[in-house]
């Protein structure tokens, strides 16, 4: 299955450190990050499971969970909890499903067909491609993805940004532009006419191109 923006997210029931969930069922009404490790123990992913302990309450501000995933058994996840606690100084306080059969990586395109059924006997280099990122929105779908390699670290801030961008953008009819951060203007969509835009933005725009109309983000 070959997912894109707009695809529905597949619903999965998995084993966590946090006890079994049903995904669609533990999002709720709000909005979700998925972030994926090949292997645990692994360095890079050390780092980040870390950094993301640490932006939790960014998150919770938007009310959004997190939900990490690593195709090792819980057991592993709970031991190298340890691990990232003592070498992050942060403790891992988000669930961290096991994946020991591939089901859940496989799901999510992440790893190709004919790659097995059990991580017994798998590497991080078997699991490379398990380095992917997917915001969810509330109605389930998926918003933004974004996948790296196991050499490069990911941008976490990036991603609280990006899940900023998709939570503005799906309440108003705006864009948000390059390098845009929280509090900075936007951009009116091209769907948006001129005459509905009067309506939506009353206080008028920057237009230094007919099709690059320019606005204070919206508020409310």
């Amino acid at each position: 299955m070959t997912l894109r923006i707009n695809s529905v997210a597949p619903d999965f029931q998995a084993q966590t450190t946090q006890g079994d969930i049903k995904f669609h069922e533990w999002i709720g009404d709000g909005w979700a990050i998925l972030f994926s490790h090949p292997k645990d123990f692994t360095p890079v992913c050390t780092t980040e499971l870390g950094y993301m302990a640490k932006l939790k309450p960014e998150f919770d501000k938007r009310s959004t969970k997190i939900l990490g995933l690593s195709v090792d058994p819980v057991d592993n996840h709970a031991r190298w909890s340890k691990d990232i606690e003592e070498t992050q100084g942060a403790k891992v306080t988000y669930p961290m499903i096991g994946d020991p059969q591939l089901k859940v990586a496989m799901a999510y395109d992440m790893l190709p067909e004919g790659s097995g059924t059990t991580s017994e006997g798998r590497t991080a280099a078997d699991n490379a491609t398990v380095r992917s990122v997917f915001i969810i929105g509330p109605d389930k779908k998926i918003k933004a993805m974004l996948t790296y390699p196991m050499s490069s670290g990911r941008n976490f801030d990036e991603v609280l940004r990006l899940l900023d961008s998709c939570q503005l953008t799906a309440k108003h009819q705006v864009a948000t532009p390059v390098n845009w951060k929280q509090g900075e203007d936007v951009i009116i969509v091209p769907s948006v006419s001129d005459e509905q835009a009067k309506q939506k933005f009353p206080g008028g725009w920057k237009a230094p191109k007919p099709y690059l109309r320019i606005v204070p983000q919206p508020r409310a």
